[in-house]
């Protein structure tokens, strides 16, 4: 059967060994699919294409290996893994996506994202990813050693689980206004996202007109992942 699917938020990291095995093996399983799409955060941290991370390599073969069958595999950077590049996207033969992509599922146009920029009420996390996601930031970032980069990478991971418990969760949710210009932008009726871990599908209308938004869980306690088809799509859950 025809199927193009759909994963985010697996902060895949050596430290969760049996999450690296689950998305693995999930990759095996999918010769024959048309496509698979990766929304961002598909690691806890990336703090350059130089790093060894002996941990993950697994997960890297798996996606080239996957490619290798015939099977594309794109990828949206998250908050998470934004330095993510040309190497890997070369070993994994991968192909990285703009960071809001419009895609065709089977004659309905969706537009795919991670996710956070549209989480506009959380006004200190939108400063703070303006800044480290200019391009001169990203290049002076690239200059450290691996040391300096995997330290830093360690101290905004603390810094986020603090910011996090201090905000309400409201908060860190998407913006309604947010989402309808987006599609509005692009001339859409289906946004597909991750970032917030609220797995779910929202039914709406825009100017009377019926739009669905479908948000991707995360892989902590179970997978998640979107399988569009022609006859429809539905947000499954995995056990991992």
């Amino acid at each position: 059967m025809a199927q193009t699917l759909f994963v985010s938020d697996l902060h895949l990291d050596a430290a969760r060994p049996h999450i690296i095995s689950a998305f693995c093996r999930f990759l095996e399983g999918l010769e024959g699919t048309d496509a698979l799409y990766i929304l961002g955060d598909l690691f806890e941290y990336w703090v350059g294409d130089d790093d060894p991370a002996t941990g993950l390599r697994p997960v890297t073969e798996s996606i080239r290996q996957l490619s290798l069958a015939g099977v594309p595999v794109y990828f949206i950077h998250g908050n998470r893994d934004f330095l993510v590049g040309e190497v890997f996207e070369r070993k994994t033969r991968c192909e990285i996506l703009q960071e809001e992509t419009v895609v065709d599922l089977y004659g309905q146009p969706a537009l795919i994202m991670h996710g956070d920029t549209l989480c506009t009420d959380d006004i200190a996390y939108q400063k703070y990813r303006s800044r480290v996601r200019s391009k001169w930031v990203k290049k002076a970032v690239r200059m450290l050693s691996l040391r300096q980069r995997l330290r830093i990478a360690q101290g905004l991971r603390d810094k986020s689980m603090q910011a996090v418990q201090g905000k309400p969760p409201e908060i860190m949710d998407v913006n309604q206004q947010a989402v309808r210009q987006a599609m509005l932008k692009h001339g859409v009726k289906i946004l597909i996202h991750g970032h917030t871990h609220r797995p779910a599908v929202h039914d709406f209308t825009i100017h009377g007109e019926a739009c669905q938004r479908i948000v991707l869980g995360d892989w902590y306690e179970h997978g998640s992942v979107l399988k569009c088809t022609p006859g429809g799509r539905s947000l499954e859950t995995l056990r991992i």
